[in-house]
């Protein structure tokens, strides 16, 4: 029997391992449970994905495109007038209510990259996304820090259940961008975004 030309085939993988890791966890994650979820024979997941870690990376970068397409997407953080401390607190508390089960997985795949370092270039591309769209206005190692600042804050109200508090992150994010406009001594080498434990997950 020839074989059924099926283009989207590794895309429907992909979404079905999200919805699998969404309702299950990681923990719930195989090649049979996906091959099911999407209808396709087992062969087909091992043939587009060789291991779960490379489907892991799939996963994980189509979900990693949530908050950096929000900040990307912002026409007001182009404007010089820009309150970005602002802008950037809006953005997250849209991001954070808009779909909390898709933040919630976004985390979820991100946080699997402790146990799994195939994981860790990917997950490091969402705080590398977001830094790449602040260069224009402010300098390196200040976004860094406000990258930091807001991975913090989504953690800890996923973690706790708790509400988005905007106007705390306004304050805080201000604080920040206060600093950086306050002489300083310029630092050796700016921070990578391991280095400012923004979404950089250690051993």
């Amino acid at each position: 029997m020839a074989r059924r030309y099926d283009p989207e085939r590794r895309q429907r993988i992909i979404d079905a391992a999200i919805r699998v890791v969404g309702r299950s966890g990681i923990a719930g994650l195989s090649h049979r449970t996906v091959a099911a979820e999407a209808d396709v024979p087992l062969g087909s997941t091992t043939y587009h994905f060789a291991s779960l870690d490379e489907l892991l990376v799939a996963a994980l970068r189509q979900a990693n495109e949530g908050f950096a397409s929000a900040v990307r997407e912002s026409d007001a953080l182009a404007r010089p007038d820009c309150d970005i401390a602002d802008e950037l607190a809006r953005i997250t508390g849209r991001w954070l209510t808009a779909d909390r089960t898709g933040v919630e997985l976004e985390y979820e795949l991100y946080l699997a990259a402790l146990r799994r370092p195939a994981l860790r270039p990917v997950a490091a591309e969402w705080c590398d996304g977001v830094l790449r769209i602040l260069a224009d206005r402010v300098d390196t190692v200040t976004a860094c820090a406000l990258v930091a600042l807001l991975d913090g804050i989504c953690l800890q109200v996923l973690l706790t259940g708790g509400e988005y508090d905007a106007d705390y992150t306004r304050e805080m994010l201000g604080r920040i961008l206060a600093r950086s406009s306050a002489p300083s001594p310029t630092p050796s080498h700016a921070p990578s975004s391991a280095a400012a434990g923004a979404r950089a997950p250690v051993d």
